[in-house]
């Protein structure tokens, strides 16, 4: 695929190696052709590199295997995880997870990314139903603009969101971004 088609968050390989795209830029400088400044996380070393595309670069997704689970608790051995197929309990460690840490709440289906057998990264869906368990009271006044306030959700994550949330609503909140989609 192109790389003007890259997008947060899609798995990449290069070189032998797999690659989560965290950041992707789009940059015009002057009258110069237009390049795109991607921020890659490596997915078997613990390494972050910088990478430069022109429009017409040609990327490779990664082919990796995926199963279905679901999302049961954590403790100190990591994450667990139920196989849909077989049942079976799955434990991953917390730097695998990573951010998807701050949208897992128990019986959240997902999916298990695999390569040759071993547990690369979990993919969650495009958005999940958080309820909002702090949130400070919506202020009238300049509200001239898209007015927003900091709520915290039950996973420990600060979304912003509009001043008519309350505590104790169930949001949606979008698991690419981190940002307010609606209620649910």
């Amino acid at each position: 695929m192109k790389a003007s088609e890259l997008k947060k968050g899609m798995i990449i390989q290069e070189g032998g190696e797999y690659f989560v795209v965290i950041e992707m830029d789009h940059k015009t400088p002057g009258n110069l052709r237009a390049i795109y400044q991607a921020t890659l996380k490596s997915l078997i070393n613990p390494k972050t590199v910088n990478r430069r595309y022109s429009p017409s670069d040609m990327v490779d997704k990664a082919e990796l295997d995926s199963k279905k689970v679901q999302y049961l608790f954590h403790d100190h051995a990591g994450f667990h995880f139920m196989d849909m197929e077989t049942y079976e309990t799955l434990t991953i460690s917390d730097e695998l997870v990573g951010d998807a840490k701050n949208y897992l709440k128990e019986n959240l289906a997902a999916e298990l990314l695999y390569h040759e057998h071993r547990p690369l990264a979990v993919e969650l869906p495009a958005s999940v139903d958080l309820k909002v368990i702090e949130s400070a009271p919506g202020i009238r006044g300049d509200t001239s603009g898209k007015a927003m306030k900091p709520a915290k959700v039950e996973t420990g994550l600060i979304v912003n969101v509009p001043l008519f949330v309350e505590e104790g609503e169930i949001i949606k909140v979008d698991t690419r971004t981190n940002d307010y989609l609606g209620r649910a």
